[in-house]
């Protein structure tokens, strides 16, 4: 349940549009439902400001389906990540209006219309570099964003999660691929999108450098997603985590090895400035 959903029911309530027997019915599974290989915490929206997400790897896809199908009955959003294609087989053979996220390995379920704003490079095929002077802009909304910038191609997978997660949680997504330290010159034209940014999650394996060179250009803060894209020195990412945790840059957090998710949901709280029990109009 998640506060909003909870505000309406009291509100209905209280103008007698529900009884209290309707509200004791839609809270009754306070809190968690036990249904045998999970238990399903449904108030975790409500005290967190996050729902529940599904970790899918290791789960079979009936595990999966079975708890984004108990997640959905409650007409909210319902997420996995790291699913596989036969778990979102398995899932949509009981919920159609689920949604597959290819490149994200993400489910939804009930999703919002996402609104993409994106850096698209020149479709020419051999594009005249722009001067850092020319400030080259990428597109961005004019209310608050989070930016999900890159260090190469291959971080794309982590930071699709990271930033379809953020859209489905509500917020614009900035993308800024493949912009990193072997070419600084990528990442400079668009110096006045990262200085706009509310939030800037950086995904970068190899050494993870990025992270410091956008922490040392931006006030907002930064959330940096080290990968495990790297030879083998890289030590399956920890070589960029490591550097990310000695960052000179302050204002830089840290998450896990591939936690696109995990950066999402610290970006959504940033973005989200403890608003979660804000007092709301009555209609």
């Amino acid at each position: 349940m998640t506060p909003d959903a909870l505000r309406t029911l009291l509100l209905d309530v209280q103008s007698g549009n529900a009884s209290i027997e309707d509200a004791l019915r839609q809270l009754r599974d306070l809190p968690y439902e036990d249904i045998g290989d999970a238990r399903l915490d449904h108030h975790r929206h409500l005290r967190t400001g996050l729902p529940e997400v599904v970790y899918a790897e290791s789960k079979t896809p009936d595990q999966v389906a079975e708890i984004l199908d108990r997640l959905a009955q409650r007409g909210n959003l319902a997420l996995a990540t790291r699913a596989r294609p036969d778990a979102y087989a398995a899932t949509q053979a009981r919920l159609p209006q689920a949604v597959y996220y290819d490149r994200a390995r993400i489910i939804a379920v009930n999703p919002p219309q996402l609104s993409a704003f994106s850096f698209q490079p020149s479709a020419s095929p051999r594009p005249s570099p722009p001067s850092v002077e020319q400030a080259v802009l990428s597109p961005h909304p004019s209310s608050p964003y989070v930016v999900v910038a890159t260090g190469g191609t291959s971080d794309l997978p982590v930071a699709e999660e990271a930033a379809i997660i953020a859209e489905l949680l509500g917020h614009h997504v900035v993308r800024l691929y493949d912009v990193g330290v072997a070419g600084l010159h990528r990442l400079l034209p668009h110096r006045a999108t990262l200085y706009d940014a509310a939030v800037v999650i950086v995904v970068a394996g190899m050494e993870g450098a990025l992270a410091s060179v956008v922490g040392g250009l931006v006030a907002c803060p930064v959330v940096a997603v080290p990968t495990s894209v790297g030879y083998g020195s890289a030590f399956g990412g920890l070589a960029a985590l490591l550097s990310m945790l000695n960052a000179c840059a302050p204002g830089i957090a840290v998450v896990n090895i591939d936690n696109g998710f995990g950066a999402a949901a610290f970006a959504h709280l940033i973005m989200s400035k403890g608003d979660l029990y804000a007092p709301q109009p009555v209609p």
